[in-house]
């Protein structure tokens, strides 16, 4: 049974900051990769930020020295610091692992709302 819990969504004025983390349990043999994507009205999905079993990171570009992405390993967790909010981040934000079998899961989205 795999759980996928999100938290620390919301709305947030411009230049705000959030941080989401997500929690994952029940995944089999041992996570490779976690990371965040998100979806905007009318748009296609896209990585916002990933964090790979040896640390190295990615970041979308239109999120580049905004965002952090973090983990706690011991707690199978993921975080992701958002600063300098803009509207355009506005988004359902979707955390997501793959275990080193290539199994993907995701979690149910976290709505974040930017905007005065």
């Amino acid at each position: 049974q795999v759980q996928m819990v999100e938290s620390g969504g919301g709305l947030v004025q411009p230049g705000g900051s959030l941080r989401l983390s997500c929690a994952a349990s029940g995944i089999i043999g041992a996570i490779d990769r976690m990371g965040w994507y998100r979806r905007a009205p009318g748009k296609r999905r896209e990585l916002v930020a990933f964090i790979i079993i040896s640390g190295v990171t990615g970041y979308g570009d239109s999120v580049k020295g905004r965002f952090t992405i973090s983990r706690d390993n011991a707690k199978n967790t993921v975080y992701l610091q958002m600063n300098s909010l803009k509207p355009e981040d506005t988004a359902v934000y979707y955390c997501h692992a793959r275990n080193n079998l290539g199994d993907d899961h995701w979690g149910q989205g976290t709505q974040v709302t930017v905007s005065a």
